[in-house]
This record gives C-alpha cells, sequence and structure tokens, in this order.
C-alpha cells in the first residue's frame, strides 16, 4: 500500500462525524522548495502519544526532513523529493504500539 492510501485510511478512520469538521490532515509546498505536512491529532488515539523528534540532513542540500509533535499536532517539512517519506514517518509513529 503506497504512503497516500495508508494516510487515508488512517484519515478515514479519524472521520466520525465530528472530527473532521473541525481537524484534518494538511498537505502544502515550501518555497525553499520543499513540503510541508500538518495533522491534527486532537481526539485521535495519538493525542499525547510521545514522539521522538527527526532531524535528518542528507547529502544533497535538498534532501532533508524534520519532524515533530507540538501542540497536539504532527508537523513535517522536507526537501521536495521527501513528501512520501515524511508521510512514512508519520504512519510509523501511528502504527507504532504505544509504550506503557
Amino acid at each position: 500500500m503506497s504512503a497516500i492510501q495508508e494516510l487515508q485510511k488512517w484519515y478515514y478512520s479519524q472521520c466520525d462525524g465530528d472530527w473532521e469538521h473541525d481537524f484534518g490532515v494538511c498537505i502544502d509546498t515550501l518555497d525553499n522548495p520543499g513540503w510541508r505536512v500538518r495533522i491534527q491529532l486532537q481526539g485521535t488515539l495519538l493525542e499525547g502519544k510521545p514522539f521522538e523528534a527527526i532531524e535528518l540532513r542528507m547529502e544533497h542540500e535538498r534532501d532533508w526532513m524534520s519532524c515533530k509533535v507540538e501542540d497536539a499536532k504532527f508537523q513535517g517539512h522536507g526537501g521536495p523529493l521527501m513528501l512520501e517519506e515524511i508521510i512514512r514517518a508519520f504512519l510509523s509513529w501511528a502504527n507504532a504500539p504505544s509504550k506503557t
């Protein structure tokens, strides 16, 4: 399954008639160039789940990624070829069992 398909499935699983009216997923572009992914976690099982921030810088100056959770939002930013990696970072965390 592609990262986009998995993200769609996660999004749809949150839709309960209320959540989707106030919260959601936003994917847009940066002017440096790159991607920004914001996923609101309020009202989901991920709200409050610990997330270890990610900072990647690779060989090419456009191959970078930064992900964190702050204010109940997953926030991912990355270079122009890193959209799938950002989404995969979210999904990997979202699908990992919570440590108790």
